[in-house]
């Protein structure tokens, strides 16, 4: 029962044992890499974390339907906790940042963000899927993107095009002959830096989450199953550990989702504001 839990943990993933040698592998970034599964060196070659991103789409649209398809004026506990999660959304992030009338208006956009990095992200903790969807570079900037259009559009509806790149190029306040130095700075934080920022922080908890698990399950594995004396004693701390990462890999899958949602709104709020 033990080795089909910790086979499970890993995602097959790892292979203790090689034809070469035998032993304990540490991960490494071919965990995020996996080998194809169809249409081979195509640009539509599906993979492991392809399947996994695919079920995290299915899962949802299958819980926003089942929590949405009977609504009723008394809530059931479906709809009650997708009410719950939408006015966390709505409250905390969009109105509290944005104020009323913008933060009502980005609703809809921070929820997709929300919701979608916090489902893939939850991917890396389930059995057999085992590995977040969001722990390879593409979807993380495909979020970025989406918030970096965002800002933009926001600002030049907001303030009109001219407007909107004169403030955020040229705040005011600022002795001119600075602007020489200042507007190229601006430029990079803002156009730049911040979808870069977005993917990379992101990125960055979720694969080194996920290397954390894999690394704590593996040499469970290998300590009980391989290890003699002492050392298969080992694999209890390790196992222990492995469990405890485990739970906060879901705090972590939470939290990533919101700073994401709550940066988006911000940048939003950022470029609205011609001050």
């Amino acid at each position: 029962m033990l080795n089909a839990l910790t086979t499970a943990a890993t995602g097959a993933t790892i292979r203790i044992v090689t034809a070469d040698s035998e032993g304990w592998h540490a991960p490494g970034l071919g965990e995020f890499f996996p080998p194809a599964i169809l249409f081979e060196g195509t640009p539509f070659e599906i993979n492991r974390i392809t399947i996994v991103r695919l079920v995290a789409a299915v899962a949802v649209f299958l819980v926003m339907w089942l929590g949405t398809r009977k609504l009723k004026l008394v809530p059931g506990r479906g709809q009650s906790m997708l009410e719950l999660l939408m006015d966390f959304i709505r409250k905390n992030i969009a109105v509290d940042t944005l104020g009323e009338r913008l933060g009502k208006k980005y609703t809809p956009m921070l929820a997709v963000i929300f919701i979608g990095i916090l489902f893939l992200n939850l991917t890396g903790v389930i059995p057999f899927l085992n590995i977040a969807g969001t722990s390879v570079v593409g979807l993380p900037l495909v979020f970025a993107i989406i918030a970096y259009i965002a800002f933009i559009g926001a600002g030049i509806k907001e303030q009109g095009t001219g407007k909107f790149f004169h403030s955020q190029l040229f705040p005011a306040g600022v002795p001119k002959v600075l602007y020489v130095i200042l507007t190229p700075i601006e430029f990079i934080s803002t156009f730049i830096l911040r979808p870069a920022t977005l993917t990379i922080r992101l990125l960055a908890n979720v694969m080194s989450g996920h290397i954390l698990l894999v690394l704590c399950f593996s040499a469970t594995h290998y300590l009980f199953f391989q290890a003699s004396g002492a050392m298969a004693g080992i694999g209890a701390l390790t196992l222990v550990g492995g469990l405890l990462f485990t739970v906060f890999e879901l705090f972590i899958a939470f939290l990533q989702a919101y700073i994401f949602a709550l940066l988006s709104a911000v940048y939003i709020q950022l470029s609205t504001s011609a001050h």
